[in-house]
């Protein structure tokens, strides 16, 4: 009997707690009602409440975490073009940090670029528009326009004590995401700029026409100012190095929906050596290919610690066919690692002297290092 109301008392407060919490959210949905009307009414200029509720939104999403947010319509079909190797703007992934867009990387051969913006540098006004207090969607609103037309950032840098100022123009961005070239006669050099739907299908023709030259005895793979971009495509790139083994897991609110992702058989290198370059700029899917081909010491990591971006997006269409990209789990190396924040570190730490990662690029003091490396 005791027993009995022991159970039926925890019940009790249960249900209590739930209608409690139920409760505290429906008088703050109420509350957000109040503060609409008052700034509907009260607010110096005339507001459209459309927009604003879109900013709810997104402050909502972007309270979360750094890569969570509302995608309006147009943002939406924007971001389709760019994961399919085709689009318009800059040429730079870019994330929110502490108000300020903060750039991930400069893609290659872009108007951005070329301009000189780096990677962890900090976009603080677009034209005459300060970036501060505006959702990364807005910013990314500012920086698209016309083909052609000119846009001025501002910049801050680590280790710069001024503001920088670059002027820009926008341009239709064509991702060719696979380069190759044969390096000192016997080296298969193969930079990887973006992870899109073309670019496995890509590196395995490159590395194919490679072992078919047969002068190719080494590897080396550039991933570094790698943004990342589709999942599907870092298993599959990092698959193509391995014989067997897991590539990488994610794990997310639902232990049913955690997976594990292994290696098929077959090394298309045939078990070449390989050197993998990243810096600061290799984030997201570079992370997962870089850490799993170094957790299996199937590579030799050369550069400095990557990005650490650890989570997964998925994107979630909405009635009004625009989205919302909400992180749903976070992928873990073969290690059991995360790298949320943290990173891939390299095996050999060698800084950046050049910010230009042309094939042959003299002052590419990494790819020069990893040359030498690979010729003893």
């Amino acid at each position: 009997m005791k027993k009995k109301i022991f159970v039926l008392f925890f019940w009790v407060l249960f249900i209590q707690g739930a209608q409690s919490t139920e409760k505290i959210l429906y008088e703050k949905i109420d509350l957000f009602g109040e503060v609409l009307e008052k700034i509907n009414k009260e607010y110096v200029d005339e507001i459209n409440q459309s927009e604003s509720m879109d900013s709810a939104i997104n402050g909502l999403l972007q309270s979360l975490d750094p890569y969570s947010a509302y995608m309006s319509p147009e943002l939406f079909n924007e971001m389709q073009t760019e994961t399919s190797g085709k689009f318009g703007g800059l040429g730079i992934e870019v994330t929110m940090e502490s108000g300020v867009v903060k750039v991930i990387s400069p893609i290659d051969d872009t108007p951005a670029s070329k301009a000189g913006i780096k990677a962890g540098d900090y976009i603080v006004k677009i034209d005459n528009n300060q970036v501060q207090g505006k959702s990364l969607g807005e910013a990314v609103d500012l920086m698209r326009g016309p083909v052609g037309s000119g846009i001025e950032l501002t910049i801050r840098r680590r280790g710069e004590k001024k503001a920088l100022t670059f002027n820009i123009v926008r341009e239709v961005i064509q991702i060719q995401s696979v380069k190759s070239e044969v390096l000192d006669k016997n080296i298969g050099y193969i930079r990887l700029t973006s992870f899109n739907e073309n670019s496995g299908r890509q590196i395995k023709k490159k590395i194919k026409e490679l072992e078919n030259s047969k002068k190719v005895k080494k590897y080396i793979l550039d991933l570094r100012n790698n943004p990342g971009g589709l999942l599907s495509q870092a298993i599959k790139i990092t698959d193509f190095f391995l014989e067997s083994g897991e590539i990488v897991s994610t794990k997310s609110r639902k232990v049913s929906e955690n997976r594990r992702w292994f290696a098929k058989e077959g090394d298309i290198t045939n078990g070449k050596t390989l050197i993998v370059l990243i810096n600061y700029g290799s984030a997201s899917a570079s992370e997962i290919v870089a850490g799993a081909l170094k957790d299996h010491k199937r590579a030799i990591l050369l550069g400095e610690s990557s990005f650490g971006k650890g989570s997964v997006q998925s994107i979630i269409p909405l009635k009004n066919k625009g989205a919302i990209r909400l992180t749903v789990a976070k992928y873990y190396l073969p290690s059991g690692k995360s790298i949320s924040e943290v990173g891939v570190s390299p095996d050999i730490e060698i800084g950046e002297e050049s910010d230009n990662f042309l094939i042959k690029t003299e002052t590419d003091n990494q790819l020069n290092y990893a040359i030498k490396l690979l010729n003893g």
